[in-house]
């Protein structure tokens, strides 16, 4: 470990231990993921107007969020673990998830991208299309994730397309639709997130039905 990463975990531990700081030392997991979602926000924020300053500051707002969270399992007395840990973890499932990197293998880019998929299902026991998807990110991303994973299932699942776009839509012109199809539910007081959401877990329910009645499963793929 660097000297400055070092040098933060131990600012770290010196705030939650006794003689610290008091706010520090009350944090849980549960309290600190609200702060964790706004340095998120916040830095990708920083990312879209292209301000490096903003970015490296919001980006160790971020770390700073890593580190808390290890500082406060560490100290869990029946399943503890540390910083070293989170690290090795996923510096091991890195080099597992590109073996095209790391072992002799040769693949294309889509190759890597059906490659990342797969090992994930398989290490994870999935079953299940949804399964793993954090069923708390906003209705968009979602909706989105829901989709893309029915795709790679190989699901024909049909969604209902009130709004029909071409296939020469560019970003620019469906971010014009999507803003009208905003501004007309604002007009009727419906709230678009609630809506779409619902439209998701109706969409997650047709999923699951299909798997039920097709016994579709990882180990079909």
């Amino acid at each position: 470990m660097t000297s400055e990463l070092l040098r933060l975990k131990e600012v770290m531990h010196r705030l939650r231990s006794p003689g610290g700081c008091p706010w520090d030392a009350e944090q849980t997991h549960e309290s600190l993921l609200k702060y964790l979602l706004e340095e998120s926000y916040e830095y990708s924020e920083a990312v879209i107007e292209g301000d490096r300053v903003s970015m490296r500051e919001e980006l160790g707002d971020v770390l700073l969020q890593v580190y808390f969270h290890s500082a406060i399992a560490e100290e869990d007395l029946e399943d503890p673990f540390t910083l070293e840990d989170v690290a090795a973890g996923i510096a091991d499932k890195l080099i597992r998830r590109h073996p095209h990197v790391f072992t002799d293998s040769e693949v294309t880019f889509d190759d890597v991208l059906e490659n990342w998929e797969k090992q994930k299902r398989e290490e994870k026991g999935r079953t299940s299309a949804t399964d793993g998807v954090p069923m708390a990110q906003p209705a968009m991303a979602l909706a989105a994730k829901v989709i893309y994973r029915a795709d790679k299932y190989g699901y024909s699942l049909p969604v209902a397309h009130p709004v029909t776009i071409s296939g020469d839509t560019d970003e620019s012109q469906l971010g014009e639709i999507l803003l009208g199809i905003l501004d007309q539910a604002q007009k009727l007081g419906i709230d678009a997130e609630v809506a779409l959401r619902s439209a998701t877990k109706r969409y997650i329910d047709a999923i699951h039905a299909h798997e039920a009645e097709t016994g579709a499963t990882d180990s079909t793929l």
